[in-house]
């Protein structure tokens, strides 16, 4: 089954968060598909992690860009795999059918935001439900991530 991580974002924004995840992602040779729940925000995402660092960028791509299979970070609003991601990121309120095909899945929803926190709840349901491996991760003082309950 698939591996399920909770990030529930209270000291930095996703724009803060998102990326060192991903430089992590990148670091260990796998490949990210980051699922968007709104289109608008995909291509200011993408050029986002182009200038996030001043000492480097995230290779990455989206439709604009294309050849999906040269790309180790995708980044979309569709329901697609065109990159052959081994680790999915949903964003934004976004969701997928079914998150067998991934080696790990990682929701990152606004700890601030009411209804996203309601809808994380829904979703730990459906993955623990769907038998996968769930982690719930929360940012200590300083921006770290803690695991603060995890379910086999």
């Amino acid at each position: 089954m698939t591996e399920v991580r909770f990030y529930h974002l209270t000291r930095r924004p996703l724009l803060q968060a998102l990326p060192r995840l991903l430089e992590l992602t990148v670091g260990r040779g796998k490949r990210a598909l980051v699922r968007s729940g709104d289109s608008e925000k995909v291509e200011p995402l993408a050029e986002h992690l182009w200038s996030y660092d001043e000492k480097g960028f995230l290779p990455h791509g989206t439709s604009v860009d294309g050849q999906a299979e040269k790309q180790p970070i995708w980044i979309t609003a569709t329901e697609e795999n065109p990159n052959a991601s081994d680790y999915l990121f949903l964003i934004h309120g976004a969701d997928w059918s079914d998150i067998a095909a991934f080696e790990r899945c990682m929701l990152l929803f606004d700890g601030h935001d009411g209804a996203a926190v309601q809808a994380a709840r829904g979703q730990w349901k459906v993955f623990r439900e769907g038998g996968h491996s769930l982690s719930y991760w929360q940012q200590d003082d300083d921006g770290r991530w803690i695991d603060k309950a995890s379910q086999t």
